[in-house]
């Protein structure tokens, strides 16, 4: 009989549990081994090369995470089932099983507006349905359904156990120190009151490094502007190869992306395009993108040769946006400088933008000794919560080196 009670060794956490058998059998399952060909960043290892890490360590990080933070919640006093740490593990494990190719990168592009969380549940479905029923619990729980909704807040909030592991994760492989977050002071800080996730008053300062560290993370590496740019350019490109396919231009790409390329309504998703939707992975879309650099259509070659060559255009990045005279310039001097008629195509402007707390949506809450609870903006001990609350953005502009 196979042990399925393995170790793990991660390179962020150390030694990795599995402490069910049946996360195992998930682990192995082929939706779940398709996250080994899923990049966590989609394609930041431009930018910081050692970012080659995927969706599967990333899941792996986070079921380690939510396999802590329950321990922690039992030693103070919370009773947590076996089923519900079953069900609990499963759900994170399972959080990210409907990204698509490149991840964020290309999220509506393939599937019209099929978001990864809808695609997730749609195989979380299937999924319980091969291991007849043992998924339940963990779907309810990823849904927000379970009459206890700490379990959720773990699972997807302001301070869930995901954003903890891609932040240290993420960190780790950049080399960008500004976002390591002390995830073990954090789970030790965590607790529950009226069965909501709630931080021992005590570990602010370390809710406040988080929330900060994140927010370094988004300008510093998320939304640093050649990585914002080659996000874009990655739309731009499966954007131009579905325009091609549009009008009747054979385009060479591996069979189930060609699938993706010609089919554009998804209002109910068929077997067919589950099928191919989850033998779809990173490896497919380079090597459409390789061959489309030959290709004759001048936009989606030059587009194609940016991310093969890292040849990136020229990018300026502002506080401000770009006047539209600004842009309409550089548009006509790369069409006089190409000989083209469509240089928005390859011209443009983008913009990002942060909030790093919502006080709103799902705000994090302080338990106090006394037992009473206050958000964490409410506190007079919080030092750094008033640049948490205002949102910034930035915008970049975009345009060849040869009109520079």
């Amino acid at each position: 009989m196979q042990n399925k009670l393995k170790i793990i060794n991660d390179p962020v956490h150390g030694f990795i549990k599995i402490p069910h058998e049946i996360l195992f059998d998930i682990i192995e399952h082929p939706y779940f081994q398709r996250l080994r060909r899923i990049s966590q960043t989609g394609l930041l290892s431009l930018i910081f090369p050692g970012a080659k890490h995927t969706r599967f360590h990333h899941a792996l990080g986070a079921m380690n995470l939510m396999f802590k933070a329950l321990e922690t919640l039992k030693l103070k006093g919370v009773k947590v089932s076996k089923e519900e740490e079953k069900a609990a593990m499963l759900a994170i494990l399972l959080h990210d099983i409907g990204h698509g190719p490149f991840s964020h990168a290309l999220e509506n592009m393939l599937m019209d507006d099929w978001h990864h969380e809808k695609i997730s549940i749609l195989l979380m479905n299937r999924l319980n349905k091969e291991f007849k029923g043992k998924l339940d619990l963990a779907i309810e729980m990823f849904q927000g359904k379970y009459h206890r909704p700490f379990f959720n807040q773990l699972i997807s909030s302001q301070l869930d156990v995901d954003r903890m592991d891609y932040l240290k994760r993420d960190s780790f492989y950049t080399g960008v120190s500004e976002g390591s977050v002390n995830v073990e002071r954090i789970i030790s800080m965590m607790n529950v009151c009226d069965e909501k996730l709630v931080v021992d008053a005590k570990g602010i300062y370390s809710i406040e490094n988080y929330l900060t560290a994140r927010m370094f993370m988004y300008w510093q590496v998320y939304y640093h502007k050649t990585a914002a740019l080659a996000e874009h350019i990655l739309v731009q490109i499966l954007n131009r190869a579905k325009y091609l396919v549009s009008q009747n231009i054979d385009l060479e790409a591996p069979s189930n992306l060609k699938y993706f390329l010609v089919k554009n309504k998804f209002e109910d998703a068929t077997e067919e395009d589950i099928r191919r939707f989850t033998m779809l992975d990173d490896m497919d879309v380079f090597q459409a993108i390789k061959s489309w650099t030959e290709n004759e259509d001048f936009v989606l070659s030059r587009l194609c040769k940016t991310v093969i060559y890292r040849d990136f255009p020229k990018s300026v990045i502002s506080s401000k946006p770009f006047t539209e005279d600004f842009v309409r310039e550089k548009i006509e001097k790369t069409n006089q400088y190409f000989g083209i008629n469509n240089g928005e195509e390859i011209v443009g402007q983008i913009s990002r933008s942060l909030l790093p707390y919502d006080t709103e949506k799902q705000p994090i809450y302080l338990l106090e000794k006394s037992g009473k609870t206050l958000k964490l903006e409410e506190s007079e001990n919080q030092i750094l919560f008033g640049c948490m609350e205002q949102g910034t953005k930035k915008y970049i502009i975009y345009y060849p080196r040869e009109i520079s």
